[in-house]
């Protein structure tokens, strides 16, 4: 196999197509992910499990008479920062992973963020280690479109699936309505400075739909991380 992406930020709206994307990538064989995409072998590090575990533990401790730690009754997080705190157990999570990987494998860490400074905020804590390596790919959906597809997603019993959970409307529009993407980033492929470091981006366009179908997808996404590599490569 030849040279592959070492860290992939996977980044969009919630619903927008990003484990939809991962889901695709699972099944492809590793030669051609390889070829096709500059993807080797790879491990996800999602920060929506986090999240979940917040959840259960709260209602853990509530069902016992003890206060919640990290969310209100209704879910809402207590304190913001804890989108933050989500972003230090990626770290985490990436450096055990970067510990015990082997060479010409990929890591590819995906989260959505919303709000005035959701994203730029989230970059602000990523590690040193892992912004060293990292090469972004935004997925691009309208907060219209975000919400169809996440009522659209949602399997009764399955909530905390990473496929088929979803978000009460409230909640959408409290934390993913505003979104900072187009603001830090104009255009569908360029650079970010982060943190004094220079990251190179490239966006999907997943409206209208391309992750409903195998073909279409591959093909997008092959010229996406192709210009994605293009621009890494001149950084190099």
């Amino acid at each position: 196999m030849g040279e592959v992406f070492p860290v992939i930020v996977l980044i969009g709206r919630p619903a927008a197509g990003k484990s939809e994307v991962i889901d695709f990538l699972k099944n492809v064989d590793d030669g051609e992910r390889a070829e096709r995409f500059r993807i080797g072998p790879f491990t996800e590090i999602d920060d929506f499990p986090y999240i979940w575990d917040w959840f259960e533990e709260d209602d853990i401790l509530a069902k016992h008479g003890k206060p919640r730690l990290h969310t209100k009754p209704d879910y809402y997080f207590k304190d913001e920062f804890l989108w933050n705190v989500c972003i230090e157990k990626i770290n985490l999570a990436f450096e055990k992973y970067a510990r015990d990987r082997r060479p010409g494998e990929t890591a590819i860490v995906e989260f959505a963020r919303g709000g005035e400074n959701g994203f730029s905020e989230a970059f602000s804590f990523l590690s040193e280690s892992l912004l060293a390596e990292a090469a972004i790919t935004y997925i691009r959906v309208s907060y219209e479109e975000s919400c169809r597809r996440n009522q659209k997603r949602a399997r009764k019993g399955l909530e905390d699936s990473i496929l088929h959970h979803s978000l009460p409307d409230d909640k959408m529009e409290h934390y993913y309505k505003v979104n900072d993407w187009d603001r830090i980033a104009p255009g569908d492929e360029g650079t970010l400075d982060i943190q004094g470091r220079t990251v190179p981006y490239s966006v999907l366009s997943n409206e209208p739909e391309v992750t409903h179908d195998t073909k279409v997808l591959g093909d997008a996404l092959e010229q996406t991380f192709s210009r994605l590599w293009t621009q890494r490569s001149a950084l190099r």
